[in-house]
């Protein structure tokens, strides 16, 4: 950790396996077989709900006991079950003992096996009752480990994304549990709600702006984004090459997020509103805060004129991007510089296939050492512990 000693690093991206037990523990009387539950199909162990699977019950990691990193093929893409994963992967006392560690003070902390925006649940059922009580259970099981945490592990919360009312609502009592903000997925209209652009969003918008709870668009947290991962590779590509196209992929896909944001007005009814575009890196982010200025002008400059500010102001006001691996092509800083230092979050990814393994601080201390030392401040926690109230 040489060069960040006295920096109170914060992780804005992480991930947490769902224990097998997460939903059944919680779930009312006549309830326990009907949440998602675990049952073992064809010798494999398979998420269920409804009577209906959604995928397999894995590791939702790359690293072992021994704590060795695997390729994706072999173990969150193959035969891994939650057994075989680290520890640190599903059980929040071992990831807290990790990140002690590791020299990382708080985590923020997305799903796996419900879809990283949730979206696994509307897919699999269309009881609405059912819907909202997994949301609940879910989002009751990460306020508790937030909580015995002592706020060092922040899990952002699921909405319920087919119910914009219903959104609003659980917006509300995440706020109460004492959450730090909202994981929204990028394509409500998947599952029959209107796309984020619309009205009809508006009061879920001011309900998070108001309640100080940014919302978050992690890369492939929609069915839509999903199937870019899986259709951007070309067949003839060798299998464990596809996963490297297919994850680039989904970096850039982010970018529609951001541009439809901006020119939908959202921020002009709602200035006070923070996104948050998570996993998707940083160093795309100058081209297309030029790009989306000039597109507007050239192809609807009645419509740019309608906007407060040009589109590319939109990020600077609301708007923060993570990053882990980058490098500035060598100029980490000028990088930096032109998304905003105030705009930027560190992250790990932990334990997925490209996290920061195994001494994510000494693997970047290099070239966070060569920023300036107020940049080092706010983009390795500061930024993220003013966002984020820690």
């Amino acid at each position: 950790m040489s060069g960040l000693a006295g920096l109170r690093v914060v992780d804005a991206d992480a991930h947490m396996t769902e224990r097998h037990d997460l939903f059944t523990e919680r779930a009312p009387k006549g309830y326990e077989d009907r949440v998602p539950h675990v049952e073992k199909i064809d010798g494999v162990d398979m998420w269920v709900i409804e009577g209906k699977t959604f995928g397999k019950a894995g590791s939702g990691g790359t690293v072992d006991h021994d704590g060795k990193k695997h390729a994706f093929r072999d173990s969150q893409g193959g035969s891994w079950g939650i057994g075989d994963v680290h520890p640190a992967a599903w059980d929040p006392a071992a990831r807290l003992a990790l990140m002690d560690e590791l020299g990382i003070h708080a985590q923020v902390q997305y799903p796996n096996a419900i879809g990283i925006g949730g979206q696994n649940l509307r897919n699999s059922v269309k009881d609405e009752v059912l819907l909202r009580l997994c949301v609940e259970l879910y989002n009751d099981a990460m306020a508790e480990v937030q909580a015995e945490s002592g706020n060092r592990l922040l899990p952002m919360p699921i909405m319920p994304a087919w119910d914009i009312a219903a959104c609003v609502r659980e917006a509300e009592r995440c706020a109460a549990l004492g959450y730090r903000g909202v994981n929204m997925t990028a394509d409500p209209q998947d599952s029959g709600s209107p796309d984020l652009g619309h009205p009809d969003w508006d009061p879920f918008w001011e309900v998070c702006a108001g309640l100080k709870l940014p919302v978050h668009f992690h890369i492939g947290a929609s069915q839509t984004a999903l199937s870019y991962f899986g259709t951007t590779y070309w067949p003839s590509q060798d299998t464990y090459v596809k996963p490297a196209i297919g994850g680039a992929s989904l970096f850039q896909n982010n970018s529609r997020v951001l541009l439809n944001s901006a020119y939908s007005g959202m921020f002009d009814r709602h200035p006070t509103l923070q996104m948050v575009s998570v996993e998707s890196g940083i160093g795309w982010i100058p081209f297309m805060l030029e790009a989306m200025d000039y597109e507007l002008e050239e192809n609807a400059p009645k419509h740019a004129e309608k906007l407060n500010k040009l589109p590319s102001e939109y990020f600077r006001d609301n708007w923060y991007a993570t990053f882990w691996f980058e490098t500035g092509r060598g100029d980490l800083q000028h990088l930096i510089d032109q998304v905003g230092e105030d705009r930027i979050m560190f992250e790990t990814d932990f334990p997925h296939p490209t996290c920061l393994h195994p001494d994510p601080l000494s693997m970047v201390s290099d070239k966070i050492s060569s920023l300036r030392p107020e940049t080092q401040e706010k983009v390795m926690g500061g930024n993220a512990a003013r966002l984020y109230r820690i």
